[in-house]
């Protein structure tokens, strides 16, 4: 683990002082390199150095020394000339040549993947993808006929068309969710595009609803074991390439961690990436209607009404009577001059629904609204309610007495077991739920009834048992409540 996350001394020239000058070297030579020009020598580099401004003091000592840094970094690998050596004197000055390393062209490659990209995540919602991988799936489950290298292939699209589907859609989503988009969909240039945005999120939910299905049902048709056969082919096909790298390491648990993965993202249920992809779409949907309807409404407030008003009038004067006229204005600004009536908070009724003259009138007295105006308070006695206190408390002593001799009643040698229990009553049922709850934030699940007792809550993890009450059947895991007495169990 130590020599895993040891310190990347390759990644060094691109956070010094003279990074400037590490980056245009590497940059040039990994050019070069997806060129398929493996080794360079330094008046190559120097002569395409001097064609910036920043290079033109550079001189090619300078490009020597750097050579060297980077040599000692692991950023490139130097290999001495001796083909071309006319003198001895070219020969003692070790004339070299450079390669960059492995190291440095992943990082000069997702650098330049940085640079196109921007400040913006990338990524694409291409409902093409899921039916592509559908198709791959289906050839690797017909493939017992094929030969190593075409099981090999088979693999390699499986895994080329899920790898673009998780990171495009992760890196798009990011994309909605950042603070760029945010400004751009709050605009009232966004109105222009909402239906072509609209229609593309549509359609790839449309299309992964469809595809999806049927890559879930070929999915869990196919077993581990079925793969066995198709997973030995691939390694076969893989070993023929022979890298060092490869000694010691099974290829056979690598590919299975795979499949895995494969089948977990479309088929492990309501936490699948799947599921989560589609509540992410669905949630943008959404997001975008409520953002059209804000700036609909907004857009609302300064439109001119005259057409409205104008298209009104001609209603109005193709009317025949005032009375169709007052009918038309009803309905279309309302009543006029609506009397409300004020009612004290103190009802004889709580039904919604009663007419208020089927109500004996009351009393209201109306304050006056003004700022000198005191509401006249009188002095009241201090009233001693202890008497209902005790009372009070005698009643809820003596239900709890009756609520412990139904609990005990259900005991069976000092345990509770919830699939023994007869019908229940719904008091009972929520003590023994309160009992779970207390119970499963403490960590040795014992807690303290409101008898003074101690119970210990067993709860099972894998039965489920049907709870009878007088007011329903809940279905809930099977527990075990064991009664404590002086530390042991009772």
């Amino acid at each position: 683990m130590e020599e895993q996350f040891k310190k990347v001394q390759e990644a060094s020239y691109l956070s010094t002082e003279k990074s400037w000058a590490y980056r245009a070297i590497l940059r040039f030579f990994y050019v070069q390199h997806e060129r398929m020009r493996e080794f360079l020598l330094p008046e190559e580099v120097f002569t395409d150095l001097k064609k910036s401004v920043s290079f033109h003091e550079y001189t090619i000592e300078e490009l020597h020394v750097d050579l060297g840094t980077l040599v000692r970094w692991g950023n490139l690998h130097a290999q001495q000339e001796s083909g071309n050596v006319k003198t001895i004197e070219e020969y003692k000055r070790k004339r070299f040549s450079y390669q960059c390393t492995p190291y440095t062209v992943e990082f000069e490659r997702m650098l330049t993947n940085f640079e196109q990209m921007g400040d913006t995540f990338g990524g694409s919602l291409e409902k093409t993808q899921f039916e592509r991988l559908y198709q791959s799936l289906q050839k690797v489950v017909h493939s017992d006929a094929d030969n190593d290298e075409a099981c090999a292939q088979n693999w390699d699209d499986v895994l080329t068309y899920f790898k673009k589907i998780t990171q495009n859609t992760s890196d798009y989503f990011a994309y909605l969710r950042s603070e760029d988009a945010n400004e751009q969909m709050r605009s009232e240039a966004f109105l222009l595009y909402k239906d072509q945005f609209t229609t593309y999120l549509r359609d790839f939910i449309i299309s992964l609803q469809r595809t999806a299905s049927r890559i879930q049902e070929l999915l869990n048709s196919m077993k581990l074991d079925s793969m066995n056969a198709f997973f030995e082919k691939v390694i076969k096909h893989e070993e023929k390439t022979f890298r060092f790298e490869q000694i010691g390491t099974d290829p056979y648990v690598e590919l299975v961690a795979k499949w895995e993965s494969l089948k977990d993202w479309f088929t492990s249920g309501e936490n699948s990436q799947y599921e989560t992809l589609q509540r992410q779409t669905n949630d943008a949907i959404r997001r975008i209607t409520r953002i059209v309807q804000r700036l609909g409404e907004r857009s609302q407030q300064f439109r001119s009404r005259k057409d409205d008003y104008l298209h009104l009038a001609n209603w109005f004067e193709q009317l025949e009577s005032i009375e169709q006229a007052h009918e038309l204005s009803a309905v279309v600004f309302g009543v006029f001059h609506t009397r409300h009536f004020h009612v004290d908070d103190n009802l004889p009724t709580d039904d919604i629904y009663t007419d208020i003259w089927n109500e004996n009138p009351m009393n209201h007295e109306t304050l006056p609204k003004i700022r000198a105006f005191r509401e006249r308070t009188k002095a009241t006695e201090m009233a001693d309610h202890s008497s209902k206190k005790e009372a009070m408390k005698r009643r809820v002593l003596e239900e709890r007495k009756q609520e412990q001799k139904v609990i005990e009643s259900y005991m069976r040698e000092k345990e509770i077991v919830l699939d023994e229990l007869p019908v229940i009553e719904p008091y009972v049922r929520k003590l023994l739920l309160t009992w779970i709850g207390k119970a499963m934030v403490r960590e040795d699940r014992t807690i303290k009834t409101e008898f003074g007792t101690k119970v210990k809550v067993i709860l099972s993890k894998h039965e489920n048992i049907q709870l009878k009450c007088d007011d329903g059947v809940l279905e809930m895991p099977n527990a075990r409540f064991v009664f404590i007495k002086d530390g042991v169990n009772g």
